[in-house]
This record gives structure tokens, sequence and C-alpha cells, in this order.
């Protein structure tokens, strides 16, 4: 990628992230333009070729920074130093929505992203993701207090559970494109705060 893209303001490089992050999550990989994303961020097709060399790098830079600012995100807002599973979630849910406020179509690109089957960079997501998993995500899991759930239940089985049900769920809006808007993302955020609760009744042990 050319370091000038670096050089912009900031205002627009998330105007061309964000055009980016539009663009790819409406289509396929195959099906989504150049042109469209330039003419969103406001900038010629030559210049967004002069900034990431061609459509893949560009694609795969998208990808990148959704780790790079979901992790930092994350962090920032103490979700990996957590040992109480649902403390994390809360955490987790406030940062995300976070994040969603300021790139609102990066939720339906990493989904698309990571259902994606073009042979040209699927092997090179489900290897950036599993890195991402392995660097945060399991490390956080491993230092949930285990005595914390009800008896007779791995924690590894309920980890998997939410994260099956919250993939479907955001699958659902992604396909009715319902990630984008304020409403959108208030009522995301009440979803899963009605999911957080309910997981908590069911799983967590009663004290005392």
């Amino acid at each position: 990628m050319n370091e000038k893209f670096y050089s912009l303001p900031k205002e627009k490089q998330q105007a061309i992230i964000n055009a980016g992050y539009r663009v790819f999550s409406q289509n396929s990989y195959k099906k989504s333009p150049m042109q469209e994303v330039a003419d969103a961020a406001g900038i010629s097709k030559s210049l967004l070729f002069h900034y990431f060399q061609n459509k893949k790098k560009f694609y795969m830079f998208l990808w990148t920074t959704c780790g790079r600012i979901s992790i930092s995100t994350m962090t920032a807002y103490g979700c990996y130093d957590r040992r109480d599973l649902f403390e994390m979630m809360e955490r987790g849910l406030r940062a995300k929505m976070h994040i969603m406020k300021k790139y609102p179509f990066m939720g339906n690109f990493v989904i698309r992203a990571f259902y994606e089957t073009d042979p040209s960079i699927q092997t090179e997501i489900e290897k950036s993701y599993a890195r991402l998993i392995s660097m945060k995500a399991a490390p956080s899991w491993a230092n949930l207090e285990p005595d914390q759930f009800v008896e007779g239940v791995e924690p590894e089985r309920i980890l998997r559970e939410m994260y099956l049900v919250s993939e479907g769920y955001l699958w659902e809006l992604q396909k009715k494109g319902s990630l984008q808007t304020e409403e959108d993302i208030e009522k995301i955020e009440a979803d899963f705060r009605e999911m957080i609760a309910f997981w908590k009744k069911i799983y967590l042990r009663k004290k005392g």
C-alpha cells in the first residue's frame, strides 16, 4: 500500500475506508467495483489504485483494519482482562457500538468477508481470522473464572452457543441491510442486552 494514504487527513482516510466497507458489504468481492468505491469516497479511481495498487490489496487492507480497530477498541474498553464472562460481554457490546457509530458499514463488511467464497481472498481471510482469535480472544477466554457458571456446563460450550447465535443474528440483519443507521445500532444494542440477560439467567451460577 502507498504510504501516501496515511499522509491524508484522518477524515479523508475514514471516508475512503467507509466507502470500501459500504461497497464491499453490498455485494460479493468479485461484483464490487472499485469505481463505485472511488465515487463513494469522492476521489478518482486512479488515485484509489495509487494508494492501494489493486482491488485485492485494498480489500485485505479493509479486513486487517477491522481487526486493528476492533482489538484496539476492545482493549480500551477493558474487554480482554475480565474474568467474568458477562462483564466481558457488556464491555464488548459497548466497544462494538462505539465502532459501529464511527464505521457504520464495518459490521456488514466483516460478515460478508467471513463468508466470502472467492478463492483469491478466502484463504487469507480464514488465516487472518485465526490469527486474530489466537492473539486476543482465545487467551481472554482461557482466563474466565469457571466457577461463575452452573455446574455441568463447559465454558467452551457456552461461548460456542453465544457465538453462533450472535453470528446468525447479525447475518440476518446484514441480509436485510439493517446495520447502518443510528436506529439500527440502538436496536442491535437493545437486542444484545436482552440476549446477555437471558444467558445470565440460564448459565450464571446462583450466589448463596
